[in-house]
């Protein structure tokens, strides 16, 4: 017969009460982004910040609170045609980490670490229409801004 100790009984207790803890919203299995965020994030921290948060094209003109020690990821798809330029940052509580390679033209990718309470704005363009290719077609001029609000919680 095998003997189950306190210590064991809490840490089983412990892994089940983490298991119940998420909800499938239908979203790829990741959580709902803390509401006025626009971001899916893959934990919480207190006051309604986000630990981890992975931000799109779509999150144009969105805000969103990542919590002091969390990290922020930005892939903006782009094409060879109408490339996005590189993502820039504006004020404090955000420090650059390594994003990776962007392997694919025209796409931009940016990762950040939440290092102080802050705030930061997030910014990037790219052409409305690709250039014309042939002497007779008429020039797009128009440019598409992306702008993010990135709060840095403690």
């Amino acid at each position: 017969m095998r003997r189950t100790t306190p210590l064991a009984l809490a840490a089983a207790a412990l892994l089940l009460a983490g298991c119940g803890s998420r909800q499938d919203t239908g979203s790829g299995g990741r959580t709902p982004a803390p509401s006025g965020t626009g971001a899916p994030s893959a934990g919480r921290n207190a006051g309604d910040c986000t630990a981890h948060a992975h931000l799109t094209a779509a999150e144009q003109d969105r805000h969103v609170c990542v919590a002091e020690g969390g990290e922020l990821r930005i892939v903006l798809d782009g094409t060879r045609d109408r490339p996005w330029k590189p993502v820039t940052a504006s004020g404090t509580g955000l420090r650059a980490v390594n994003a990776g390679l962007v392997l694919r033209p025209g796409d931009a990718t940016a990762a950040y670490r939440a290092v102080a309470p802050g705030t930061v704005r997030l910014t990037s363009s790219r052409p409305r229409c690709p250039e014309p290719t042939a002497p007779d077609r008429v020039a797009c001029e128009g440019v598409e801004e992306w702008t993010v609000t990135v709060r840095v919680g403690a």
